[in-house]
């Protein structure tokens, strides 16, 4: 097996196990969403929201760039795996014009 083989291979295995990670992650944070107590007055309970609502959309963005990125790895590994190699020309020398 050649270089570019074992690098498509390296570089699939890094986006599977980004992708894994990634859906891991969301998993857990999507099980432990903390509901939102309706205890205190309503400027309270309006600063509480917004700011679970900025922290939320934070890890969901994060969360996309992190999938974003592993499926571009995954791509580009698969792509380099199944790719065919170019062949090699071999050098031949004209004769000189005349």
């Amino acid at each position: 097996m050649n270089d570019v083989k074992i690098s498509g291979f390296v570089v699939l295995f890094i986006g599977v196990a980004l992708l894994l990670f990634t859906f891991i992650v969301a998993y857990q944070f999507i099980a432990g969403i903390a509901e939102m107590s309706s205890h205190g007055d309503y400027m309270d309970m309006f600063s509480g929201a917004l700011g679970l609502l900025i922290t939320n959309a934070l890890r969901a963005l994060f969360l996309g760039i992190m999938g974003w990125i592993g499926s571009i790895l995954t791509r580009r590994g698969v792509q380099t795996i199944t790719s065919e190699p170019k062949p090699e020309k071999k050098e031949t020398k004209e004769p000189p014009k005349a």
